[in-house]
This record gives structure tokens, C-alpha cells and sequence, in this order.
């Protein structure tokens, strides 16, 4: 049975940097989409950025340059570098796998193993 374990989140002020990890386990498939997705308070889950098996990265707009998502197949590690962050990025942030191929930013209903989310803050 997959198991994804983020970590990494915290405080910061606007203009900071975090790191998120996202340890993961068991996953079955390959080819494999990796993504990460955040939720604000009231507000829908939305997705962050992707990772093809081969490293192809790919980003929602409001966070292309300043957030990079990596991976480390040795260690079965997912990573989200964010880096000038602003208090709209504030939410709990999420990894989450699908079998196959990104093709893109995948919709949430692709995704079919999720880590149960790290709490991040930003303060203006």
C-alpha cells in the first residue's frame, strides 16, 4: 500500500523560503505522475506544479520561478523548493501520484495516492 508523508512546512514572512519533502512508499506504478497541490482556508484544493518520470516539471502561473519540484528516485523523495513566498501561498500543502503520464498539470481526480498534507504560512 502507497504511503506519501509530507514535511517541511512552517511560518515564514513574505519574501522567505521552505522546503518542502514528501517521503513516499509503495507506490506500484511506473510511469508515474508526481504532483504537489495546496489548500487555502474555504477555498478548493488546487494544484502547484508536476514531475514526470523523467523530471519534466511544469507549474500553475502564480508560482512559475519561484517554486521548483524535484524528486529523488534513490530515496523516493518528492521536494518542492518555494522561494519568495507571499501570503496568498498560504495553505496546507499536499503530494499526491497517478499512474502514467503528467501531460501537463493533471486535475485532481487523476491522482490516486495523496500524502495527508504539511501546513504552510506565510505573514505579510
Amino acid at each position: 500500500q502507497a504511503q506519501f508523508v509530507e514535511s517541511g512546512g512552517g511560518s515564514v514572512q513574505a519574501g522567505g523560503s521552505l522546503r518542502l519533502s514528501c517521503a513516499t512508499s509503495g507506490y506500484p506504478f511506473s510511469p508515474s505522475c508526481m504532483g504537489w497541490f495546496r489548500q487555502a482556508p474555504g477555498k478548493a484544493r488546487e494544484t502547484v506544479a508536476s514531475i514526470e518520470s523523467d523530471g519534466t516539471d511544469t507549474y500553475r502561473g502564480t508560482v512559475r520561478g519561484r517554486f521548483t519540484i524535484s524528486k529523488d528516485d534513490a530515496r523516493n523523495i518528492l521536494y518542492l523548493e518555494m522561494n519568495n513566498l507571499f501570503p496568498e501561498d498560504t495553505g496546507t500543502y499536499y503530494c499526491a501520484a497517478a499512474y502514467g503520464y503528467c501531460l501537463g498539470l493533471p486535475m485532481e481526480s487523476r491522482y490516486d495516492s495523496w500524502g495527508q498534507g504539511t501546513q504552510v504560512t506565510v505573514s505579510s
